[in-house]
């Protein structure tokens, strides 16, 4: 055998053994290990039994079987809520009360949106110092029945001139009361449902103040017409409006009695 077959045999042999050592180690060496860091769980969250409602009811309409408990988180409850910790039995008890405004499906239920028990609706929704009364009211009188409760007009006073100088048939037009709120049109007071929103009705009730009850009571003795005169939505909120408080402005005049008769105001002392 010669030399150069020695040597190449020799580096096989020093390579195969090599080749060996290496796969040894790599099959024994252990595996390398990563650390999988777990999230962290969230907290439970606390609930709290409410009382809602499970479908929209009306203003002025009867809760009937509507109720139904629902899971709330307890630190979303807020005041006024009914919650079956506090009132295990308000299911029963408050089935069959009246809304005082519209509750919406899944609203929270809140006792000061119900009508106390033997209280009317109508004084029950009538603002603090406010007074309602009625009036007389036509298609022709009231914007052909588009007037809806919960729309503000005017009020607007005809009646046939009389006295000196009054030319027959004459008619004088004022408006007695400005920016008032239609509490209802006949029994109604909300809107008719989408296509049906049209009421010609034959009475209104606004809401008014202490005088102005007295100035539309004036008024109903002294016109031949009553007209409401419907007001945007965006004049609403206007406040401190003219009104006619010369029908009955009687701080200047102590111990004297105002009549009507015949449409014309008189009056004479008390005493």
């Amino acid at each position: 055998m010669n030399a150069s077959r020695v040597i190449i045999l020799g580096v096989a042999v020093v390579a195969a053994v090599a080749a060996g050592w290496l796969a040894k180690n790599m099959a024994s060496a252990p595996p390398e290990l990563v650390a999988v860091q777990q999230p962290e769980q969230a907290p439970a969250l606390a609930l709290e039994d409410v009382l809602v409602l499970g479908e929209t009811v009306a203003m002025g309409s009867t809760i009937e079987g509507q109720l139904r408990w629902q899971p709330w988180p307890k630190d979303a409850v807020s005041e006024g809520f009914i919650t079956r910790t506090a009132e295990p039995e308000a299911l029963e008890t408050l089935n069959g009360s009246v809304a005082k405004v519209e509750i919406y499906a899944g609203e929270p239920l809140r006792r000061s949106k119900l009508i106390g028990q033997g209280q009317s609706f109508m004084s029950s929704i009538l603002p603090t110092g406010k007074r309602a009364v009625a009036t007389q009211i036509a298609a022709d009188t009231s914007a052909g029945g588009f007037i809806l409760p919960n729309d503000t007009v005017d009020v607007i006073m005809t009646r046939r001139a009389t006295g000196e100088g009054a030319a027959g048939e004459g008619f004088t037009t004022e408006t007695i009361l400005q920016n008032i709120r239609v509490l209802a049109i006949d029994q109604a007071i909300q809107e008719d449902e989408e296509g049906k929103r049209v009421r010609v009705g034959q009475t209104a009730t606004l809401e008014l103040t202490p005088q102005q009850a007295e100035i539309i009571t004036v008024a109903q003795q002294m016109a031949d017409r009553l007209t409401l005169a419907l007001r945007p939505i965006t004049e609403s909120q206007e406040k401190n409006l003219a009104e006619a408080d010369h029908l009955v402005n009687r701080a200047d005049k102590r111990g004297t009695v105002r009549l009507i008769k015949s449409g014309e105001i008189s009056e004479q002392d008390a005493r």
